[in-house]
């Protein structure tokens, strides 16, 4: 394969373009009475029911460093980043929600600077993080800058936003020792399993004539299917291709994404806001994606001087 990087940036593409409608998919979700941990619970589940047939084989118990780190991907990219986002949906606006977390890359960049050798702040990553995010806060407040606060949706949106960005940096320290299908898998598991104390504090919704609703169980398989099984392999197997903080600059596009959907969906007005949020946010992407070179011809110099 020539140019994986190429296929896994339009993989990365494609996978915020689907998590950019999931905005949507939850909100319905949510307004037809489900919570946000039963949204999670049975999409974790749907995502591992399909990922076993995908990738039935076994591995032999991973060393126990291993599985703690399966564990903890399971809390911050699973049960606790979903429950925090799901959460801030139901008390907030989406708009705040969508531009808090898209907050995710930055954290990622920091972080995996101090805690992932292979990955560096270059000059670039931070020119074109600059650019994406004005773009976002266009696309996201679309011409109407009057910002609502609610102190706890803000809250709860960027904290999802700090556990996406530990789970892509956790990612790393087995990403590159398991198949992404099995690593996925694990992921799910754990995002249930660990879920389920949360149940003792707000029982689990089991209503069949809210579940039997075609709206409700199609944006459920969509979530579960599409938005997380298919598209965590995707993701993690772009992070494995492409590191974790390029990677982590193509959130940039969900805003967009949600803002388009929710245009041919719910009928919202696009305005020249939007469309010029979104040249700078592609254009903020292809800017981190240039690679630097010194005098010497090294490319991504680090702006810290790390070698």
């Amino acid at each position: 394969m020539k140019h994986p990087a190429r296929i896994y940036s339009f993989l990365a593409f494609f996978t915020a373009v689907i998590w950019g409608t999931t905005f949507i998919s939850t909100k319905i979700l949510l307004n037809s009475g489900l919570t946000p941990a039963d949204i999670f619970l049975i999409r974790a589940v749907i995502a591992y029911l399909v990922l076993c047939l995908l990738h039935p084989r076994h591995f032999q118990p991973a060393p126990i460093r291993d599985e703690w780190v399966f564990i903890l991907l399971g809390v911050f990219g699973g049960s606790l980043y979903f429950l925090t986002e799901n959460t801030a949906l139901n008390i907030t606006l989406a708009s705040n929600v969508s531009l808090i977390v898209t907050t995710a890359p930055i954290f990622t960049a920091i972080g995996a600077h101090f805690f992932v050798k292979e990955e560096s702040l270059t000059r670039n990553l931070w020119i074109g993080a600059v650019i994406a995010f004005a773009g976002v806060f266009l696309v996201v407040y679309n011409g109407n800058f009057l910002l609502k606060i609610n102190p706890l949706g803000d809250i709860l949106s960027l904290s999802a936003a700090m556990l996406w960005a530990v789970y892509s940096i956790l990612l790393r320290r087995v990403d590159r020792l398991y198949p992404t299908l099995y690593i996925t898998r694990k992921i799910f598991f754990y995002g249930a399993l660990t879920l389920l104390p949360w149940f003792l504090y707000q029982p689990f919704t089991w209503n069949v004539v809210v579940l039997s609703r075609p709206e409700v169980w199609l944006n459920l398989l969509f979530l579960g299917v599409i938005a997380s099984s298919l598209c965590y392999v995707v993701w993690n197997k772009a992070i494995r291709v492409m590191g974790s903080i390029r990677t982590n600059n193509y959130i940039y596009f969900i805003p967009f994404i949600t803002l388009l959907t929710a245009a041919i969906f719910l009928h919202e007005k696009l305005t020249v806001f939007s469309l010029l949020g979104a040249v700078l946010i592609f254009l903020g992407v292809y800017v981190t994606g240039i690679q630097e070179t010194n005098p010497t011809g090294d490319k991504n110099i680090p702006l810290s001087g790390e070698k």
